[in-house]
């Protein structure tokens, strides 16, 4: 069992925030087709899957201030994708690989009985993918500030950076953190969160020290239009974004809200950028157990 100790440089890191990194894990691995897949798990014996999915150049210790919140009523697992965190990396990437990742997990984990999927920004469109290949083995997937855009999309409304930037070799390790930022930039006024994502940031490497992820992950894959995914989803969907958030307009959610239907709640979280579960946890996590709640107590209108 792993549990995480509290952040003593930084004071400012309220109880809520100490309390879940107490609460203890296990660090797992499976191997996927071939590369070994490294995920946490807050093993619940008995109660249905509940799979967490980080962004791109993310990881899965994201999630874990979060992931206790929601061990009431699930088995929790976050995973590291292929060419992120401490899993191994390929040397070509792929939408369906990454599904099986997912899958992967979420049967390593006992996650037998139709497991719910969150997945955050490129973590979002993977699971889309995945509710589009295995949605006949999920409740439902809940996208976390992904936005599918339409075909048409003017991207010169985008600000043009990429999605993950080459790495930098750094002297040592405080150096390295210092340099850790939110990709693509907000503001951000919990230090503490910062702090502990950022060290689980980087790792040793040849001349001193940088960061885990892959940096030619996006060199080598691309997500095509993800509206017809979007379309055929057959089981449960939920959204959820930040209202300020300059990657999923409110011109996109109406899209997105389009596309599908009256059934899907979208639900946008005040105060919150691209990152919201940074910007505002609390909320996030009050709006997201809202939302499990409502699929534990309710039937399906679409798949599941």
């Amino acid at each position: 069992m792993n549990t995480e100790s509290p952040i003593a440089h930084h004071p400012s890191a309220p109880a809520w925030f100490n309390k879940a990194l107490a609460v203890p894990f296990e660090d797992k691995t499976v191997m996927v087709e071939g590369c070994p897949i490294h995920y946490l798990h807050w093993e619940r014996p008995g109660k249905p899957g509940l799979l967490l999915v980080h962004g791109g150049g993310a990881h899965a210790h994201w999630w874990t201030f979060l992931a206790p919140f929601f061990t009431d009523h699930y088995s929790v697992a976050a995973l590291d994708m292929s060419g992120a965190g401490d899993s191994g990396r390929r040397e070509a990437y792929s939408a369906e690989l990454f599904s099986a990742e997912l899958m992967g997990v979420c049967a390593d984990a006992g996650f037998d009985d139709k497991p719910i999927i969150v997945g955050h920004s490129f973590g979002g469109f993977v699971t889309l993918n995945t509710g589009t290949l295995f949605g006949d083995r999920l409740t439902g997937v809940v996208l976390v500030d992904s936005p599918v855009r339409p075909p048409d999309y003017q991207w010169q409304h985008q600000r043009n950076r990429a999605p993950v930037r080459p790495k930098k070799i750094y002297p040592d390790f405080e150096t390295a953190l210092a340099r850790f930022r939110l990709m693509p930039p907000q503001e951000c006024d919990s230090d503490y969160v910062i702090d502990y994502i950022g060290r689980h940031s980087v790792t040793e490497a040849d001349g001193g020290w940088t960061w885990k992820f892959d940096d030619q992950l996006f060199r080598k894959f691309r997500f095509g239009d993800m509206t017809e995914a979007l379309k055929s989803l057959q089981c449960r969907v939920g959204v959820i974004y930040g209202d300020r958030s300059q990657l999923f307009t409110q011109d996109i959610a109406d899209y997105m809200f389009e596309v599908l239907d009256s059934s899907v709640p979208f639900v946008a979280i005040p105060e919150a950028d691209h990152h919201l579960f940074i910007d505002q946890p609390l909320p996030f996590v009050a709006a997201l157990r809202a939302l499990l709640a409502e699929w534990r107590h309710s039937r399906p209108n679409r798949g599941g």
